[in-house]
């Protein structure tokens, strides 16, 4: 009885680390964004509008630049289908944010001026939410921001696909030919951010022209 009790604790013990593992691998991408969100509410709590040193050194480090944008293929607030390949030939931007991050809020109005300012050269911006929140939070959070442009609900393919979206806001700014002109993580300044923003897309609606 002792051997046979012993012996089913071995099996029961084994089929818990079993389950454990593969618990960790499917919740692996959940914790690496919840992460992500705890460091980002604790640096806004403290006013910080982008990353310490050492985390601003390795967040912007270029991923995509210089190389065609990957496409993609997402669904909107509104269920339709939206791929990047939809705007070829069109000067993109492709901006990751979150419901809980306090500078892509700050930032969204910015880009709903802009998309507005630079449409008649083409501009075309395209929100990724990059959160769980779901889709109600989501498109509240957006139109508590003004923003009219399409609001795309990002999964994990997309995210690895641009380098894994480390530090929010993350914007890609993908020229008429399909390439990326230049990336951004985070922003400088309450005020400085915009005018960055703006000679960032005044650059980008210019290429291929």
């Amino acid at each position: 009885m002792a051997n046979g009790a012993r012996t089913a604790a071995v099996i029961a013990a084994m089929a818990a680390s079993i389950t454990l593992l593969i618990w960790a691998g499917v919740h692996n991408g959940r914790q690496r964004r919840l992460d992500m969100q705890q460091a980002q509410e604790k640096a806004a709590s403290q006013v910080t509008l982008v990353p310490d040193s050492a985390t601003q050194s390795e967040s912007t480090t270029p991923k995509l630049q210089g190389k065609p944008a990957p496409g993609f293929t997402l669904v909107d607030l509104d269920g339709k289908k939206v791929s990047l390949a939809d705007f070829k030939g069109k000067p993109v931007m492709v901006n990751f944010w979150a419901t809980w991050c306090g500078p892509c809020k700050l930032e969204m109005p910015w880009f709903q001026e802009f998309g507005q300012k630079y449409a008649g050269q083409g501009l075309v911006i395209l929100g990724l939410a990059a959160d769980d929140a779901g889709k109600t939070v989501i498109a509240n959070t957006a139109k508590k921001s003004g923003v009219t442009y399409p609001i795309l609900l990002a999964d994990d393919k997309v995210e690895e696909a641009y380098g894994g979206v480390d530090y929010l806001p993350e914007t890609f700014y993908v020229d008429r030919s399909g390439k990326v002109m230049l990336e951004t993580a985070g922003i400088t300044s309450e005020d400085g951010g915009k005018d960055e923003i703006e000679a960032h897309i005044k650059k980008l609606v210019a290429s291929g022209q």
